[in-house]
């Protein structure tokens, strides 16, 4: 079987301090390249960049039996992860992970919660904010402020939280200068923050989920999973957010989340795998805070650790993904 492996093309400078998450698609690739030639795969790799009509070429010219879809969008141009996925569906070329519209939806961060809310799921209550002015803030107290279009935490860190409107406005400000609207503007849950990934497997499982830890013992430090937190070692954020693989939740939350996410992963219409984070309020509630369609799947990575928790060696799974998404054709 002929597998190709397609990534984003990293733009950005190594200095940019937004690089880290962008250039670790290259280690990814080639890790995903390794486990596939082990098992016996013919595997190509494809970067692509701005330029669609090269990646059309390359699929025209020697089709693939499948993709192993690992591109993530471009610095500046947020919409191609899901127009990637629509060129592979309108050629007819099976791939690996979501399809173009649950994509679509998920990267929009404010989209997928009013479809969450729509379907009755838990999610914390939001306001969108498009341009300055911003109207005063009827949510309560704290909000956090996201870049309502980007993912792996960018555009979050300490000041992303905020306590009075005052603070909402440069904040607000800062992510429409250097990010672009929309910003998601999301009730802060104060309490657990829980990651569960659910898997086709080929039935639908929900794996044991891993706890990002907040142990920063200042209390003037927000327990959020900053950008410095996922991205940045040897930096404070880092250090006091450690993940803790086949954490500690008794029933009935262990079965509440899982039915939660599972129930999430259908209403998006996600395939193949996903990851959702919750927040766990203090009085028990879980929220969902965001559904990430095919989210990093190095042997590193969040999901990798969840698949050894729930007794699955990440390259077992590798493999096994790429069979059924060439079984299920194009």
């Amino acid at each position: 079987m002929r597998v190709l492996i397609i990534y984003n093309e990293p733009l950005l400078p190594k200095d940019h301090p937004e690089a880290d998450s962008e250039h670790e698609i290259l280690y990814v690739a080639d890790a995903i390249g390794m486990i596939l030639k082990a098992a016996g795969f013919e595997v190509d790799a494809f970067g692509v960049n701005h330029r669609p009509d090269a990646l059309i070429a390359r699929l025209r010219a020697d089709p693939p039996d499948v993709v192993f879809n690992l591109f993530e969008h471009s610095t500046d141009h947020a919409a191609d992860e899901e127009w990637v996925a629509g060129i592979l569906q309108w050629l007819g070329i099976p791939f690996t992970g979501s399809p173009s519209q649950t994509i679509a939806v998920a990267r929009s961060k404010h989209l997928a919660k009013g479809v969450l809310q729509a379907a009755g799921l838990p999610t914390p209550p939001f306001r969108v904010i498009d341009r300055l002015p911003v109207a005063p803030n009827a949510l309560g107290w704290p909000v956090i402020l996201k870049p309502a279009g980007e993912d792996s935490s960018i555009g979050i860190d300490q000041g992303s939280v905020v306590v009075d409107d005052a603070a909402l406005v440069s904040r607000a400000a800062h992510i429409l200068e250097h990010y672009g609207p929309p910003v998601l503007v999301e009730g802060f849950i104060r309490g657990r923050e829980l990651s569960v990934s659910v898997i086709e497997n080929p039935d639908l499982r929900a794996l044991p989920p891993v706890e990002i830890l907040f142990i920063d013992p200042d209390p003037s430090f927000w327990p959020i999973l900053s950008y410095g937190g996922k991205w940045k070692p040897d930096t404070r954020e880092y250090d006091v957010t450690p993940p803790k693989y086949g954490a500690d939740v008794a029933e009935p939350l262990a079965t509440q989340i899982a039915d939660l996410a599972k129930r999430a992963f259908q209403v998006l219409g996600c395939r193949d795998y996903a990851r959702i984070d919750f927040r766990v309020s203090e009085d028990g509630q879980p929220w969902i805070i965001e559904i990430n369609p095919n989210p990093d799947i190095s042997p590193e990575a969040m999901l990798s650790g969840n698949l050894n928790s729930g007794g699955i060696r990440h390259s077992d799974y590798v493999v096994d993904l790429t069979r059924r998404a060439a079984a299920r054709g194009g």
